[in-house]
């Protein structure tokens, strides 16, 4: 017999047993300070200085911070892209 989910007693609707999500920090206002911030919760997650629990917040962290500096990339390769034409050069730095 399969278990029942469990129910709110005054609405009757289920409930969620899981742990609610806990708020993560504004994101950084600099593709830099993301990417430090990343890079920093990368070496402790890859250290294990993570305890259990604050793996998932972390990671959690971690997409988002990634998602934000993905996102800045391609505001900056779009502006680019308009200044050269439409078309993607390569950079020479020399």
């Amino acid at each position: 017999m399969a278990k029942k989910a469990p129910t709110d007693p005054s609405t009757g609707a289920p409930t969620d047993t899981a742990l609610p999500a806990p708020a993560l920090p504004a994101l950084p206002d600099s593709y830099e300070a993301a990417l430090a911030e990343l890079e920093q919760l990368v070496a402790r997650m890859e250290a294990g200085a993570l305890p259990l629990d604050q793996l998932l917040v972390g990671y959690q962290r971690g997409a988002q911070l990634l998602g934000h500096c993905r996102q800045r990339l391609e505001a900056v390769e779009a502006q680019v892209k308009l200044l050269e034409d439409g078309q993607l050069k390569p950079w020479d730095a020399a």
